[in-house]
């Protein structure tokens, strides 16, 4: 299940490492759960719509971006914590929430990330940032989806996924997360498997 988040929009300058904001404006919302510190059947987009600024980022006149959840209950706790308080940070808050129905995935295969791809691993004693063209960063990123389904109780033998490797304008991208820069990637992947496996990593997301 997806919710789109219409944004009012602010005449302050958003800074570029506003990621630990959004989570934190997220975790506002969801209050106290179960994911909090779990393995998350939930994700959310980038922060759409912005103007590059040499300081930061401008949203002047849209603003917005999605939430999605496995657990419908999590969109409904999300949304009476924005009834609540739907301000964010920078001058941003919420003004509209609209729902998205679950989409037919059946025929799919093709998927576009919305944000970043993020995958670590410890390799011998360190933690290594992996990129989509390491040999085994499909791997990783199957790994971990196996263990959302797992966890969300959805047996597939036939799950299977990686990145696609022939999409020419696949590419790296540098994100600072409370002062860490992490490599990420920025390529589509192909998914196999049943709809409803499908379904669930449209909404809970890719990688780490």
């Amino acid at each position: 299940m997806r919710v789109y988040l219409k944004i009012t929009p602010s005449n302050r300058i958003v800074p570029f490492d506003h990621q630990p904001l959004l989570v934190g404006s997220i975790h506002k919302w969801l209050g106290q759960n179960e994911e909090h510190g779990n393995i998350s059947l939930y994700s959310f987009s980038r922060l759409e719509e912005a103007t590059l600024r040499k300081d930061g980022l401008l949203f002047e006149n849209r603003c917005g971006f999605f939430f999605s959840s496995y657990y419908p209950e999590l969109i409904k706790q999300l949304i009476s914590g924005i009834q609540k308080d739907p301000s964010m940070f920078s001058g941003l808050s919420v003004k509209e929430v609209i729902l998205i129905e679950d989409p037919d995935l059946s025929d799919r295969k093709l998927f576009y990330p919305a944000s970043p791809i993020f995958i670590k691993r410890r390799i011998n004693d360190k933690i290594e940032q992996v990129l989509y063209d390491n040999p085994d960063a499909s791997q990783y990123l199957k790994e971990t989806l196996q263990t959302k389904l797992e966890k969300a109780g959805i047996p597939d033998d036939s799950f299977n996924i990686h990145f696609d490797l022939s999409y020419s304008k696949a590419g790296t991208k540098l994100v600072t997360y409370k002062g860490i820069k992490n490599k990420t990637s920025w390529c589509p992947v192909i998914i196999e498997g049943k709809p409803e496996t499908k379904l669930f990593v449209w909404n809970v997301g890719l990688g780490n």
